[in-house]
């Protein structure tokens, strides 16, 4: 086979079809893996006898009570921000953006703070706060950013300045009420520790309509990316299309970050390497998105669980190993280009 047709299937249908299907394969062992692996180690057996039979075994109670619902969480919180980055990139036309590096997830958690201290009873109202937050924070950036376009850098400088004062607005809450988040822990670290199925069903409906919604916008993001005079010629209100990418991507942003905390640069890195397995076509980028955002979290929180002998990592801080040298080498190539 030589080099013409090696590209030639490289951008084949088939190909794109086949990387998203191994995908989806890794994923689905990387679930087994985590789950089978941890201070208590079980076979596969074990493992599934665990999640299928209703017995009293310690296995089962350590699965099903809290392995399963933390990967399962994980697992979701990694579809949503990788889908909510794919999203922001589209709509601020720069492949840096996402949830965590244009301030997003701070201010979507400062809202789900004060949702914690208004209504310290409710906290089932905590993803409602996170997406609320995120949507002011995701329009605000937009339009600070907007001057006839989006200027890139612009919108990097706004990210950090908006990501900087709500982040010293979020030491002032955790200094002076304490009590009122106490109980969430999880979402004050970006960690995934304590995660049950109460915080799999909180999060599930909002991420579920979040991703529903996805399926609908391949074609007009594709036809959005070729520019404003062409997407109008063909019939988008380029305006009105961006606002409801803002909502859909504040709605997967807020329900990760009500349930898993800061968790940085997913919604900046699968996008990315996505991106590179199968094209900017958003047709094949979002599954390809949901099964690496999937696999990401899964994988690094069982890290951050294994690297220790005692006590764990956050995968919050496994992310910032790997993400913080990758954004550094994206910012370094898009320099030289």
């Amino acid at each position: 086979m030589n080099e013409n047709s090696v590209r030639g299937f490289s951008r084949s249908v088939e190909y794109k079809i086949t990387v998203i299907i191994v995908l989806f394969v890794l994923g689905f062992i990387a679930m087994l893996v985590s789950v089978c692996l941890g201070s208590m180690r079980f076979s596969i057996q074990e493992s599934l006898r665990a999640i299928f039979s209703d017995d009293d075994s310690a296995a089962r109670l350590i699965i099903w009570n809290v392995r399963l619902p933390r990967i399962l969480s994980g697992g979701l919180v990694g579809i949503c921000l990788s889908l909510a980055g794919c999203i922001l990139q589209g709509v601020m036309r720069n492949h840096l953006a996402s949830p965590s590096t244009i301030g997003v997830t701070s201010g979507a958690s400062f809202i789900g703070y004060l949702t914690l201290v208004a209504f310290p009873g409710y906290y089932h109202l905590l993803p409602l706060g996170s997406i609320v937050g995120g949507f002011f924070t995701t329009m605000g950036i937009y339009l600070l950013a907007y001057n006839k376009g989006i200027s890139p850098v612009k919108m990097i400088l706004s990210g950090m300045a908006i990501s900087a004062v709500f982040g010293a607005l979020n030491d002032i809450i955790r200094s002076f009420f304490p009590d009122n988040i106490a109980n969430a822990t999880g979402f004050l670290v970006g960690s995934l520790n304590g995660v049950a199925w109460k915080n799999f069903s909180m999060i599930l409906p909002y991420a579920l309509v979040g991703i529903f919604l996805c399926f609908f916008l391949p074609s007009k993001m594709n036809i959005l990316m070729l520019g404003d005079e062409m997407a109008n010629s063909l019939g988008i209100r380029t305006e009105s299309f961006r606002l409801f990418l803002i909502v859909v991507s504040s709605l997967l942003a807020g329900a990760a970050i009500s349930a898993a905390g800061l968790i940085n640069f997913v919604g900046l890195i699968v996008p990315h390497i996505a991106r590179l397995l199968v094209g900017s076509d958003y047709k094949y980028l979002f599954p390809a998105s949901i099964a690496m955002g999937f696999m990401m979290i899964i994988i690094c929180d069982l890290i951050g669980r294994m690297i220790l002998p005692v006590g764990e990592v956050s995968v919050s801080v496994v992310l910032s190993f790997v993400g913080a040298p990758f954004f550094l080498y994206l910012l370094r190539n898009r320099a030289t280009k």
